[in-house]
């Protein structure tokens, strides 16, 4: 990382480096925030408190980026703050990228914007390369090509696919079958299977038994975890707020968010709001997504394996 951060401040030697205004919830994380826009190779424009941001975001005549520093919530003047954030980034007068701890992912996911680049408890090396991103594509001279990203959004796309085909897929195993054994269950017009969460848990907990045996990382799916578990919660009545669909596809917060977005994006999930509480946020599967994993179900025990 040393190299790379050399890296960066040799071409902040040779290039102008496109000014950051950084905005902070106290003295600790406006100090940090400060140390990465430095690492990043970018010039600080301001740093400057939650509580004076939108004001200044509003006198600011230009920016490349704005980086949110939070450990807390601050209350009113945070929320104004990212109604700017949000309105500006939509004006494509700035990118912004907000950074906070793990209790406040419901709280930010609810009011962010989906342009807006969400870090949940990241380390220093993801808030650097973040923000240099970020940077980069703002700027028109620099164009990189995230691979990570291109190849999540192929994933999805493919995810997208396969959900949809799930039902047709799995009843072709009925016309192979011979004829003595038991015929899977068929869908009939419109009817729609009923499943039980218990066969939903069972898949969870043997999905998580893996990791007794072997590493977890061997197998991070965090789309289908989502997945499985909005279903579950769904089968048993239940809402599912973001936090706790970031924890079911354990991995990294700040991944699952990027994924989640994407889902959202890709109408794998829909997004409601608390009709008790606007300023909250639950996940959801999309009706079609919801029958096409009842249908997969309802074939599950017509094969071996799970």
């Amino acid at each position: 990382m040393n190299a790379h951060l050399s890296y960066l401040h040799n071409r902040s030697s040779t290039f102008d480096p496109p000014p950051v205004v950084v905005a902070a919830t106290s003295d600790e994380a406006r100090a940090h925030a400060i140390e990465i826009v430095e690492a990043s190779g970018l010039r600080l424009a301001a740093a400057i408190s939650i509580d004076e941001a939108p004001d200044r975001l509003l006198a600011q005549a230009s920016a490349t980026a704005v980086w949110c520093q939070l450990d807390r919530n601050t209350g009113t003047q945070l929320e104004r703050t990212l109604e700017v954030l949000n309105h500006d980034v939509a004006l494509q007068r700035y990118v912004a990228v907000v950074s906070a701890p793990g209790e406040l992912i419901d709280f930010l996911f609810a009011r962010l914007s989906d342009d807006i680049q969400l870090l949940i408890d990241a380390n220093d090396a993801e808030c650097v390369a973040a923000l240099a991103v970020a940077a980069t594509r703002r700027q028109d001279k620099f164009r990189l090509s995230d691979i990570s990203a291109d190849r999540d959004a192929a994933r999805l796309r493919q995810l997208s696919a396969e959900v949809n085909r799930i039902a047709s897929t799995l009843a072709r195993l009925s016309n192979v079958m011979p004829s003595n054994e038991a015929r899977p269950k068929t869908i009939v017009g419109n009817e729609i299977p009923q499943i039980s969460p218990e066969a939903v848990r069972k898949v969870i907990r043997a999905r998580r038994l893996r990791t007794k045996f072997f590493r977890e990382d061997l197998f991070a799916d965090p789309a289908w975890d989502m997945l499985l578990d909005l279903f579950q919660s769904e089968l048993s009545g239940l809402r599912t707020q973001v936090s706790s669909a970031c924890i079911a596809a354990a991995v990294p917060a700040t991944t699952a968010l990027r994924w989640l977005t994407a889902m959202v994006r890709e109408g794998i999930f829909v997004r409601h709001a608390d009709p008790h509480d606007g300023r909250r946020v639950f996940v959801e599967l999309a009706p079609e997504t919801s029958t096409a994993l009842r249908t997969y179900f309802a074939e599950l025990d017509s094969v071996s394996v799970i």
